[in-house]
């Protein structure tokens, strides 16, 4: 054996246990709050288990295949859900998705007001903090702008972790969704059927993934799905089994993350974390109220749409809740790609050149 297979093997082997225990504990977290039936169990119970293992010192994480699959079998499943009688809805988006950007124009500056006045953080990091989603470009753009980057992630993070967790639970205290686990689910498409959906969901997603569209795996399958069950061209869900395992994975995806965060700096910005979070919670409640005097959307569908979450977590949540996911989907799509275009415009005009930062 050379030298590199020898350097190579073990590395491969130690990689391959990592996922496998990855898996294990996501699906064991999941499976034990989908026992005990705690609303939006088996993505929450991942998503604590796995980031509990990670910050106990355990190498947690999922190959990119693999994710791309777990986001993908999210996508199919929430297209399932789409039918011609939601297509009709969308003429009445214009308005919320306006009152979206709005809101998160002002949840963005009201959270880096917050870090900077409480905490002490300077312009360019809170506005990054602040910024509700698309979590992979502010942190790109944070390490452009030699911003602190973990204040930033543990902020971020924790903003999907707490929404992930309480949403589920507040919808079923006030009544907007039953207790339980999962809600009800239609008849599961034939294999012919399913075969010719992940055919079609598979190429929409790497269609989007060539133009460099965002979260191009789910939304591209969900595209795909979409057309199909909303033009009444197809009918079925997918197996329970894959169905299952999509919102484990989505639980162990979320959980991976914060679970590479060390507990010492998670425990140096929760103060800014939580702080933040409940500034753009009572900034977004006040756009929500305002939709739901004016509109006749259902309080669910906005209590996730203006959810300041990670596109993926709360796309997972409406399949989770039985919410309208192009309601849904049509608001996180237009946040990530507000975030993504405006962000960069606002850390120039309001934030700290990298010069200064050095100063």
């Amino acid at each position: 054996m050379s030298q590199n297979s020898a350097l190579t093997a073990p590395s491969l082997r130690s990689r391959t246990l990592n996922v496998l225990e990855t898996i294990a504990i996501g699906a064991a977290g999941g499976g034990l709050s989908y026992w005990v039936q705690l609303p939006g169990g088996l993505i929450t119970g991942a998503m604590v288990a796995v980031a509990a293992a990670g910050l106990a010192g355990r190498n947690m994480g999922l190959p990119p295949p693999l994710s791309h699959i777990v986001l993908m079998a999210l996508g199919v499943s929430l297209g399932s859900m789409v039918s011609p009688a939601m297509i009709h809805n969308l003429s009445s988006y214009p308005v919320t998705i306006g009152l979206l950007a709005i809101a998160t124009f002002f949840a963005t500056f009201g959270s880096a007001i917050y870090l900077q006045r409480i905490h002490g953080w300077d312009r360019t990091s809170a506005l990054l903090a602040g910024s509700p989603g698309a979590l992979s470009q502010i942190i790109m753009l944070a390490t452009e702008r030699k911003a602190n980057v973990p204040g930033i992630a543990v902020v971020q993070i924790m903003r999907v972790i707490i929404l992930t967790s309480a949403v589920p639970m507040l919808l079923a205290m006030t009544g907007m969704m039953a207790h339980g686990p999962l809600p009800v689910r239609g008849p599961e498409a034939t294999p012919l059927v399913l075969a010719a959906v992940v055919a079609v969901a598979v190429a929409a997603a790497l269609l989007l993934r060539l133009i460099n569209f965002p979260a191009s795996w789910m939304f591209g399958a969900m595209l795909g799905s979409s057309v199909l069950h909303g033009s009444g061209l197809v009918e079925g869900t997918l197996p329970e089994w894959a169905y299952l395992s999509a919102l484990v994975g989505i639980g162990t995806l979320i959980g991976s993350r914060f679970g590479a965060i060390k507990l010492r700096t998670i425990l140096s910005y929760l103060g800014a974390a939580l702080g933040s979070f409940a500034v753009a919670i009572a900034i977004s409640g006040v756009f929500v109220v305002a939709i739901l005097l004016t509109t006749p959307v259902r309080l669910s569908d906005v209590v996730v749409a203006f959810s300041p979450g990670a596109m993926d977590a709360m796309m997972a949540l409406a399949l989770t809740l039985n919410i309208d996911p192009v309601f849904v989907g049509a608001h996180h799509l237009s946040r990530f790609i507000y975030v993504s275009i405006v962000t960069p415009g606002i850390v120039h005009w309001f934030g700290r050149s990298p010069d200064d930062l050095d100063d």
